[in-house]
């Protein structure tokens, strides 16, 4: 199964005879190998199913503007519930730094790249595709264009890249053969699958803006303690190492964002 399947299609974690009403959160692509064990430590914890909604974060900050029945946001970039907590459409206070995210050079085996040699690799002839998520809505774009920008190689190689709707689909397309190689989340090269089939270099963080990464609390949520308790549980020292085994960085996990 490839890393797609599923991708956007909401996913009902727990049985159905749980305690208490469910929670709908919209959660950004770089989550999805991370969030079902999330949930699912909630819905032992505490009886509440999560139903999660994978996506890039400026196409869920637009759905919400526009009323989407989403009670918790995690965005991969904290300016969407920055913006969204200045229209009013977030309970106040709610809003919290859960992680920072990194991106990587991901190739597969079989194509012999040399990612070693870092973002350079990518003009190698053999390379003919390079997948990054759209720039335009997904932070992960941004920051690969930004990357790319600071070893002065996008000029040299923007005809080459293929854009996916976010970081999971432009891991797909390398994953898939359809990319020769991608600048993706280092979460989703550590994930099952992607981490036996490719090779990585972890792109320094030096290289772009920080991928600081933020959830909020929905304003018009029916379920605001529910998903309150959520965003309590990320402070767990197993939802903490688990972030941490994913390829995210906590400094301070929970703390209110600035």
């Amino acid at each position: 199964m490839g890393l797609m399947a599923g991708l956007m299609a909401r996913r009902m974690v727990g049985p159905d005879d749980a305690v208490g009403p469910g929670i709908a959160v919209a959660a950004a692509a770089d989550l999805q190998h991370v969030m079902p064990e999330l949930a699912e430590g909630f819905r032992r914890a505490t009886g509440r199913p999560v139903t999660v909604t994978y996506g890039s974060s400026g196409n869920f900050f637009s759905q919400i503007q526009n009323g989407a029945p989403f009670d918790l946001f995690f965005s991969a970039d904290i300016e969407y519930p920055r913006r969204l907590a200045t229209d009013g459409l977030v309970e106040p206070g709610s809003l919290v730094e859960y992680a920072t995210g990194r991106i990587v050079l991901w190739s597969r085996k079989d194509r012999a790249l040399k990612v070693g040699g870092g973002l350079a690799a990518l003009l190698d002839a053999g390379v003919r595709r390079i997948a990054i998520a759209n720039p335009d809505h997904a932070p992960y774009g941004r920051a690969a264009v930004a990357a790319l920008q600071h070893q002065h190689l996008y000029e040299r190689v923007v005809g080459k890249l293929v854009r996916g709707e976010n970081v999971a689909q432009a891991a797909q397309f390398v994953e898939s053969g359809n990319a020769d190689a991608g600048i993706i989340a280092l979460s989703l090269a550590l994930a099952p699958g992607l981490k036996e089939r490719g090779l990585y270099y972890e792109v320094p963080e030096t290289f772009h803006p920080p991928i600081t990464q933020a959830a909020v609390v929905i304003r018009a949520s029916r379920h605001k303690d529910g998903a309150r308790a959520f965003l309590a549980s990320l402070r767990t020292p197993e939802a903490v190492r688990l972030m941490q085994a994913n390829g995210f960085r906590l400094s301070a996990p929970g703390v209110p964002a600035r």
